[in-house]
Order: C-alpha cells, then sequence, then structure tokens
C-alpha cells in the first residue's frame, strides 16, 4: 500500500490566507485578494504540466518555475513590469510565511525571496506649488458669472486636493496673460 506523503503546499496556503494574512498581520480584503489571484495564476501556471492542483507540493516548486512564471506574465499576459512585481511581492510574502512555518521549505523559500524585482520606470511627481496655485486662481476673471463658476470649482479643487495633477486634464483651460 502506497502511503500518501502530506501535502505541506496546501497547508500552507491554508494558513496563509486564513490565518497569516488576516488574523496575524491584519491585511486588508484587497491585498487578500490581490495575493490570491497572484497565487492561483502561478499554481495554474504550474499545473500546466501536471493538469491536477491538488497533486502540487513543494516539490513541484523551484526558482526556474517561478521566473518562467513571471516571464509568462510579461509575454504572454502582456503585463506590465509594475504589474509582474505586484505578483512577485505576493509570492515573496507567501514564501516568508513558509520560511517561518515550514522550516523543512527553507531552503526553497530562500531562493524564491532571492528573485529580484524589474525595475520600472517611475512617472514624475505632478503637483504645483502654493505660488503657482496662486497665479494660476488670479488669472480668473472674476467678474463674470462663468469666471466666478471656474474659480469656485477649482479653489474647490485644489483645497480638497482633488487635484492632485494638473488641472488641464479635466478640460478646463486659463489663459495666462
Amino acid at each position: 500500500m502506497t502511503q500518501k506523503k502530506s501535502n505541506h503546499l496546501a497547508a500552507a496556503l491554508r494558513g496563509f490566507f486564513c490565518d497569516y494574512l488576516p488574523k496575524l498581520k491584519g491585511t486588508s480584503s484587497h491585498t487578500i485578494g490581490s495575493y490570491r489571484d497572484s497565487v492561483k495564476l502561478l499554481l495554474t501556471f504550474l499545473t500546466s504540466e501536471k493538469n491536477s492542483v491538488d497533486s502540487l507540493s513543494f516539490e513541484d516548486i523551484d526558482v526556474n518555475k517561478i521566473i518562467a512564471f513571471l516571464e509568462h506574465l510579461e509575454v504572454n499576459r502582456h503585463n506590465s513590469s509594475g504589474t509582474r512585481n505586484v505578483r512577485l511581492s505576493a509570492i515573496h510574502s507567501f514564501f516568508r510565511y513558509v520560511a517561518t512555518m515550514f522550516p523543512e521549505h527553507l531552503e526553497l523559500a530562500q531562493r524564491v525571496l532571492n528573485i529580484p524585482f524589474k525595475r520600472t520606470t517611475t512617472r514624475p511627481i505632478e503637483y504645483f506649488e502654493f505660488e503657482e496655485i496662486s497665479a494660476v486662481l488670479e488669472q480668473i476673471d472674476r467678474s463674470t458669472p462663468d469666471g466666478q463658476r471656474d474659480y469656485a470649482l477649482l479653489a474647490l479643487m485644489f483645497n480638497t486636493r482633488a487635484v492632485q495633477f494638473s488641472f488641464f486634464n479635466f478640460g478646463i483651460s486659463i489663459a495666462f496673460n
């Protein structure tokens, strides 16, 4: 009679999503959902060879397969480097948990945690200094009803930080002298 080996992967996933993230770390439901989606994509990718998620174990996971999964995200699913990094962040978080709760898989966890994030381009922070906001508001002709409306809307948006980027994104144009 063949003895079935215990599936630490299933226990680790259950502990990670049911206990560790929500109870110990107090992670938001949105983050848990994002991590769940990332792990689901990884498991689906890993089962493309085996055709059965329930038979997966830690022995079926290695760094090369995870790197292949990350490449699959970018090439086949057309994900950006930023999205790839979000998926890798979820995988890292899971393997940090594995390293502490399942020390027999510590070597695998350490190797996975060494997979680096890809560099991404950062967008420049676009914002107005107080003097720039004042200059914009001073250009509005408040003697007309349209000018009063524009001034009120822009002042409200600036004061409530509804506008963090350029107000030109909202289709409002102001002529500068």
